[in-house]
């Protein structure tokens, strides 16, 4: 009785947004996500930050939520439903001078399908979906480029080297902006993101995810600053033997928290060099040597500074097993 509302509103022929998230991100929410999606037209997205989210080829794709409130809000306009299916409702992640903190559109009702999210999307999906089938991520990697080693450069060689079964902890920040389109049509694998913006979550999630799958490769894709709130980590990966590879993207500087500065209008640009606020956010003077920090902590070690560097050092840390570090040296954004 709870969901029939909710199935009027996706058969009712406006337009609806089925937002998921927790439980709902596994293989059967997405299911029958995907079903609902088939069968009404209902656009399906999850959480911005969803703690688990299994992706890959043959599992049924789903568009996470935007960071950027602008981007989020263009992703949801027009929407008359919202349907949480294990997610909170939307707002933004920080609050920003003028600009609207609640993202459901005006007009627009929200329906929340309660503490069981895959089972309700599942129920839901019986009574409006009928047979119709979900879409399926098709299988698709990028080519091994070659040159300069940027964010966008070293996403293409992850996505084309992932191993089938990866755990991705994904703490890379700015420096992932590619990492979901590079990696969308890998193996299936689990993809583990920055919940509540605690700053550090990275190293330590990848070393439980390790500890409870010792059978599957672990993937730590870790921005530099936020490594040094954990970088202890390390030592218990490599005390414990655990098979996880480490990619620290060193570009030299908190660059989201000089993005977040300059977004919530404390200032009217990016810090300048020279400035007090340009080295509360710089990682210079000195600057973070990542290969000697994981080599006197046990972890072999390498430094890429081209793709192709990068591509040969991931692939041989991915097959050997054990704990890797990579530091690559990339550009920082803008």
């Amino acid at each position: 009785d709870a969901l029939e509302p909710v199935a009027a509103a996706l058969t009712g022929g406006e337009p609806c947004v089925v937002l998921i998230g927790g439980a709902a991100t596994r293989r059967a929410g997405l299911e029958a996500a995907g079903r609902i999606a088939a069968a009404t037209g209902a656009r399906v997205l999850c959480e911005t930050f969803p703690a688990r989210l299994e992706r890959g080829a043959g599992v049924p794709p789903v568009e996470r939520l935007a960071y950027l409130g602008e981007m989020a809000s263009a992703q949801l306009a027009g929407a008359r439903h919202i349907v949480l299916a294990g997610a909170r409702r939307p707002v933004t992640f920080f609050a920003y001078p003028d600009l609207p903190g609640d993202l459901v559109p005006d007009g627009c009702q929200v329906h929340d399908l309660g503490a069981n999210p895959a089972e309700s999307l599942a129920e839901l999906a019986d009574a409006v979906a009928g047979d119709a089938r979900p879409p399926r991520q098709a299988a698709a990697r990028p080519e091994i480029p070659t040159g300069a080693l940027t964010a966008e450069t070293a996403a293409a060689v992850i996505g084309a080297l992932l191993p089938d079964g990866a755990i991705v902890s994904d703490e890379a920040n700015t420096s992932g902006l590619w990492l979901a389109g590079a990696t969308a049509g890998a193996p299936p694998h689990d993809w583990l993101t920055l919940t509540g913006g605690a700053i550090g979550q990275g190293l330590p999630v990848a070393t439980g995810a390790a500890v409870a799958r010792p059978d599957r490769p672990v993937i730590c894709l870790e921005a530099d600053g936020s490594a040094m709130y954990t970088i202890s980590a390390l030592w218990t990966q490599a005390r414990e033997g655990l098979d996880v590879t480490t990619v620290v993207f060193n570009n030299g500087a908190y660059a989201i928290l000089s993005m977040e500065t300059t977004r919530v209008g404390a200032m009217a640009a990016p810090p300048a060099a020279g400035t007090i606020a340009r080295d509360m956010v710089d990682l210079s003077r000195p600057s973070l040597d990542f290969v000697a920090l994981a080599s006197g902590m046990g972890v072999p070690a390498s430094r890429a500074r081209t793709a192709e560097e990068f591509a040969d050092q991931f692939g041989r840390a991915i097959a050997e097993p054990g704990p890797h570090l990579i530091e690559a040296v990339v550009p920082p954004l803008g």
